[in-house]
């Protein structure tokens, strides 16, 4: 098997093949144009939080209302998706501080969603910064998520975070003691590692007061609300999740490679915040959610086909990954523009 471990093996053989904070391509876009997409706007990401804080009450009340009975289903069955998978593009665009032009109101929501979607905020922020500075290179990216020559099913199992949310429990728990093991040394700057620390501390402190709280009132229903949610509600995080990068190149300096932008509808666009232009992003992770579309019209000429909808690309990544379980050779190669070659 290949050693995903972070700083480990890998991360030396990546070196010598010069795919460290390498020169990846980039497509050319109008330096006005350019600087036209990457103006941030408050107003329009406050619009599309306080659409998803409004949908989490609603959805939360309608929850609380028929606590008891079967209607309770499919309300926290909304709830959950809303908390536990709409979080991590929230999370995702707040950590890269692009979503408002406002700093702390950036910081806000990032912090509110990291502990929706059950990670870190600090350390998390400087994994991301990683995975965008050497993505899926093996032995530096922490953010590959789809490994090759693991079984697919334990893919279904973090669908409801078997292994992901017990994994960063565990983390929180060590990072509160101020133990960092050597993988997140690795991509996290030392004179960080005490706002993970308190951030932890924070983390862990809630967690027990929902817990408390359940215990007091005697009702199971506190948790439907907290820490649950970023288990039962975890599910389409990874649906859309798998169609990013699993199943294409490992160790390429081009996210055409890597990477896929699928057409969605608006629903989708909305939970996910135009992540699925998830090559537009990776090639300027600096133009906000808002912007994406129009750069994606910038650029496409250069880029693969974009995959016609969800459900192709998640055909795609999942054989890809099944394939991968007994072959870790095998890997989805994209057809690229023939007047535009990889660089």
């Amino acid at each position: 098997m290949r050693d995903y471990t972070v700083g480990g093996p890998s991360a030396a053989t990546a070196a010598s093949q010069g795919l460290v904070e390498a020169d990846w391509f980039k497509p050319r876009v109008d330096r006005e144009a350019m600087r036209a997409m990457m103006q941030r706007n408050d107003l329009w990401a406050g619009l599309h939080v306080a659409s998803w804080f409004a949908a989490l009450g609603i959805t939360g009340w309608l929850g609380h209302l028929a606590w008891g009975s079967w209607w309770a289903v499919p309300a926290f069955a909304a709830y959950g998706l809303l908390y536990g998978s709409m979080s991590d593009s929230r999370w995702h665009e707040c950590g890269h501080r692009t979503a408002f032009r406002t700093k702390w109101m950036n910081d806000v929501v990032y912090f509110i969603a990291s502990f929706m979607v059950f990670r870190e905020p600090e350390s998390w922020r400087w994994s991301h910064a990683r995975h965008h500075s050497d993505t899926i290179i093996v032995g530096r990216d922490n953010e590959i998520s789809f490994k090759r020559e693991i079984p697919v099913f334990r893919y279904v199992l973090e669908m409801v975070g078997i292994t992901g949310v017990f994994v960063e429990l565990k983390k929180l728990l060590r990072n509160a003691v101020g133990i960092f093991p050597a993988d997140q040394r690795d991509y996290q700057p030392e004179d960080t590692l005490k706002i993970s620390t308190w951030s932890s501390r924070v983390y862990l402190l809630v967690i027990v007061a929902v817990f408390g709280l359940a215990i007091a009132l005697r009702s199971f229903e506190p948790l439907m609300y907290a820490v649950l949610p970023s288990l039962y509600g975890r599910y389409y995080m990874l649906i859309l999740g798998v169609t990013q990068h699993a199943g294409l190149a490992e160790d390429v300096t081009d996210h055409r490679l890597n990477t896929r932008t699928i057409y969605m509808g608006p629903i989708n666009r909305w939970i996910y915040w135009n992540m699925n232009y998830h090559i537009e992003h990776h090639l300027y992770p600096s133009v906000p959610f808002h912007q994406l579309k129009r750069l994606h019209h910038t650029v496409k000429a250069e880029l693969p086909a974009p995959y016609p909808s969800l459900w192709s690309a998640l055909r795609e990544a999942v054989s890809a990954l099944r394939k991968q379980a007994r072959d870790e050779s095998f890997f989805i190669r994209r057809e690229l523009p023939v007047a535009n070659p990889a660089q």
